[in-house]
């Protein structure tokens, strides 16, 4: 059957997980599964098939069609789904199962890039101004989405920030910069605003959420007293979002927003790269079609 090569796979996977070199991380495991369990389900119902010796290089192109067609799926899922399928056959050819690939010629659909989407000025004090400073969640929501906005950090990044990474004398915070295997750390400076907010937060609020976890060492926690999670991130920005009349907001947008502030200002795209924490200058090179022609003020 079809299915049972596809766990013998799977398993392959988890077991080169479990060694040091992690050549797979579980979240792509997850996916690749549930991909291939979906190719085998639609190899079954439309063309009867049962071993993979009997898939041929037009059941695979059916299959993509359906996912265009059918499944409406968009050209960067198609290639990611596409790209499990090759690792698969791979698999089979090398295990003896299979002669030949039969998705060897098939190629990814082109993939074009969307340019990043980013809030206005006007959006970002919007969103400032419905949070509540006078009470110890608000404090602690405006000095977060301040240090977001005014450093470009990843939510994760500033999720995963201790309270002895921010310095008040050099107004600076020491990013983690955790990025997949790698830890690249990065010193950020923070304006005067930013600096303010997250004193008035650490010296007022965050005693008192901390009050059942004195122990804490994140920088911001929920109301447990607990380093605050993405989701729970998400969920505030959210909530502000909707009570500021901004329909179309993700937390990365305030990433976005501050490089195009950047570049607007002047500052060269290689250190808008090292701010960012790109490990590609071609990443933050896409920011360059959003810049107004006319800015030209250095900073």
């Amino acid at each position: 059957m079809l299915e049972e090569a596809v766990e013998m796979y799977i398993g392959s996977l988890t077991s080169s997980y479990s060694r040091a070199r992690k050549e797979y991380n579980r979240n792509t495991i997850l996916a690749y599964q549930n991909d291939l369990h979906q190719l085998c389900s639609y190899l079954e119902l439309q063309f009867h098939l049962e071993r993979w010796p009997q898939v041929t290089h037009e059941h695979i192109a059916a299959y993509i069609q359906e996912m265009h067609d059918g499944q409406a799926y968009r050209p960067t899922t198609i290639a990611r789904k596409l790209a499990a399928l090759k690792a698969f056959f791979r698999y089979l050819c090398d295990t003896q199962t299979l002669a030949s690939t039969p998705i060897e010629k098939l190629e990814s659909p082109r993939v074009q890039k969307d340019l990043p989407q980013v809030l206005t000025a006007e959006q970002i004090g919007r969103l400032l101004v419905e949070v509540k400073v006078e009470t110890f969640a608000g404090q602690r929501d405006l000095a977060m989405l301040h240090m977001l906005y005014s450093t470009g950090m990843r939510v994760t990044e500033l999720m995963s920030l201790n309270v002895n990474d921010f310095n008040k004398e050099h107004a600076t915070i020491l990013c983690p910069g955790r990025n997949g295997r790698t830890r690249r750390e990065r010193v950020l400076p923070l304006p005067l605003e930013t600096v303010e907010v997250t004193q008035r937060y650490l010296a007022a609020a965050r005693p008192r959420l901390v009050l059942r976890h004195p122990e804490e060492r994140a920088l911001f926690v929920n109301h447990h007293g607990e380093r605050l999670t993405r989701q729970g991130f998400w969920l505030i920005v959210k909530g502000y979002a909707r009570l500021a009349g901004i329909e179309e907001i993700t937390p990365h947008m305030l990433r976005h927003s501050f490089a195009l502030l950047m570049l607007n200002q002047g500052k060269e795209l290689r250190s808008v790269q090292e701010l960012l924490g790109h490990a590609h200058i071609s990443t933050t090179q896409v920011y360059s079609q959003l810049v107004r022609p006319e800015s030209t003020v250095s900073v």
